[in-house]
């Protein structure tokens, strides 16, 4: 959960000779690089072509049974195989049409990144750039884009990129930095705010974990993979127990807990052991060879 490009599936495969793996991914198009891989291993991949919300029918239709999975491995968010697909519309370097659809393939009238931009009024844009960019100046780029849309549509991921930069200094535009310090666009929290709006991520995501809950095994072990703190802080509150159950703009600010709260929380019947205390991240050798795992935290608890 997810396949994507198989990465992770291959390394399971070839660590354990006796696992069979399910292979989920909402994205047809990697689910075709999963039949693919399942015919080199026949018997030990089963694609599975659906979100994390459906997950628990899907393995009912395979007569999979709860509480009978070994493991689970969540990596959320956004593949490199979608980022590196132009045409996708995920990644602000590669001019595309401004689409961020995971699996528009089969749900073709769900709206794209571009409804959302041309259509919304700058309130509800702001809003959305707060809760799922974590956006400083969401109402300043919500102008800009209500501004640029009434000269012409915004269509094109380049043109929203340079339309969210035209609402700031030449100087600022390359001024944030990643964590590994390079420069980093400025409409890049913007980009991250539309995909997990448009694709559900948040909901799909504690939608994910509930599905672990429910397939694992008492023992079982789930690993979980985000790419930012919206994800991470969802990924925490879930495996301490807390109530989940009102996503809506889950940020830091609005959903602070008392301690005592947070103690209570903890020590309740929780449903998981966590393995370690700390979030675990990328060595510096890893994050060298792929930058892109720069910014992943991975959190592994046993169901209890």
């Amino acid at each position: 959960m997810t396949f994507g490009g198989g990465g992770h599936t291959k390394e399971i495969l070839n660590t354990v000779p006796e696992v069979t793996v399910l292979a989920l991914d909402r994205d047809p198009s990697a689910i075709s690089l999963a039949q693919q891989l399942a015919k080199q291993h026949p018997g030990r991949v089963k694609p599975l072509l659906c979100r994390f919300s459906e997950l628990e029918a899907s393995l009912c239709r395979l007569e999979v049974k709860p509480g009978s999975i070994d493991a689970v491995l969540l990596d959320a968010g956004c593949s490199s195989m979608q980022m590196d697909q132009a045409e996708r519309g995920f990644s602000l370097s590669k001019d595309g049409p401004l689409d961020m659809r995971m699996d528009a393939e089969r749900y073709p009238d769900m709206p794209c990144a571009a409804d959302v931009v041309n259509t919304l009024d700058q309130q509800a844009l702001a809003s959305i750039l707060t809760a799922y960019g974590e956006e400083r100046h969401a109402r300043k780029i919500a102008s800009a884009i209500v501004e640029a849309r009434r000269v012409s549509p915004i269509t094109r991921t380049q043109q929203l990129a340079s339309v969210v930069a035209g609402a700031f200094p030449p100087a600022v535009i390359y001024a944030r930095k990643d964590r590994l310090h390079r420069a980093a666009h400025v409409a890049t929290k913007t980009f991250q705010a539309l995909r997990v709006f448009v694709n559900d991520e948040l909901n799909e995501l504690l939608a994910g974990l509930r599905a672990a809950q429910a397939v694992l095994k008492p023992g079982g072990r789930l690993c979980v993979i985000t790419f930012h703190s919206l994800e991470d802080r969802l990924v925490k509150r879930f495996l301490q127990g807390e109530d989940l159950s009102n996503l809506d703009h889950f940020s830091q600010r609005k959903h602070s807990r008392s301690k005592e709260k947070l103690l209570d929380s903890r020590n309740s019947s929780s449903s998981w052991i966590p393995l370690r205390k700390k979030v675990i991240i990328p060595e510096k050798d890893a994050v060298r060879d792929n930058p892109r795992g720069r910014s992943a935290k991975l959190r592994a608890a046993l169901r209890n």
